[in-house]
């Protein structure tokens, strides 16, 4: 009889059946997930605020948001900035008209099209569908923006004091698209600061440098500055070979007994 716990009790189908293990069924799991794990990481606020200004800097650059996948082809320019307009509408027809007008309403049709059925038991779990993330819109605020544009599919919108990095950079993909508000825009040095002068909200808080301004290595190795003081190239080596004596050297008189033979 097999070795593994058992239902007690008598007069019933179960008692006595295997139970309780984690290879019957019904069993529990072999070292169950206890709530007391350390659910939560810390990380430095410089850290945090890095990889933010980061994920911003990226949602800049079109051949970093074309890369994420975003549809971006009629879009006149990245970063996308529109007028304070853009934060008093208050239908959606008129935020769609406003997305058609500044081309980014094939990005949103990508969304509407990528909607499929979840797989797995997640769909029975309240999240039964999955798709794409568009637009982000970044308001200053809210005089009726949120309301126009929540109900688009896969746009999202944020207040430009509360960006998150989960959501400019969804799946840790960096290159976001974001439609902002002139306000917003111009808020972030504000927020954030510039290399020179500290941020007005975050105290003593800077931009990050970069260590060199030109990162590109084949740039900085052919540009005059350093092409002037490096010293030219040296002339080839003339590498001359030991000569063997073939009568004491078994290489030496292999490669003549080959020679031989070939005549």
């Amino acid at each position: 009889m097999a070795r593994i716990p058992r239902v007690p009790g008598s007069g019933t189908h179960r008692a006595g059946q295997a139970a309780f293990g984690n290879m019957v069924r019904g069993g529990h799991m072999f070292a169950p997930n206890r709530t007391s794990r350390r659910w939560h990481r810390k990380v430095p606020t410089n850290m945090r605020r890095y990889a933010v200004v980061s994920a911003l800097a990226a949602s800049a650059v079109s051949s970093v948001v074309e890369s994420r996948g975003h549809v971006i082809a009629d879009v006149q320019e990245i970063p996308l900035v529109l007028g304070n307009f853009l934060e008093s509408v208050k239908t959606t027809k008129e935020a769609k008209a406003i997305l058609a007008t500044v081309g980014a309403q094939a990005d949103v049709e990508r969304v509407i099209a990528s909607k499929a059925m979840r797989a797995g038991a997640g769909k029975m779990r309240n999240r039964r569908f999955r798709q794409r993330l568009g637009p982000m819109v970044v308001y200053n605020e809210d005089n009726g923006v949120v309301k126009a544009f929540r109900n688009i599919p896969g746009v999202q919108l944020f207040q430009v004091d509360r960006l998150n990095l989960l959501n400019l950079a969804p799946g840790g993909h960096l290159g976001r698209f974001i439609i902002w508000s002139q306000a917003a825009f111009e808020k972030l040095e504000a927020i954030y600061g510039t290399r020179e002068e500290a941020a007005q909200f975050k105290t003593g808080y800077k931009l990050p440098a970069a260590m060199v301004a030109t990162p590109s290595l084949t740039r900085l190795i052919n540009s005059d500055e350093l092409q002037s003081v490096l010293r030219g190239a040296h002339p080839a080596k003339e590498y001359f070979h030991i000569k063997r004596n073939p009568l004491v050297n078994k290489h030496a008189a292999k490669k003549l007994q080959m020679a031989v033979r070939a005549l």
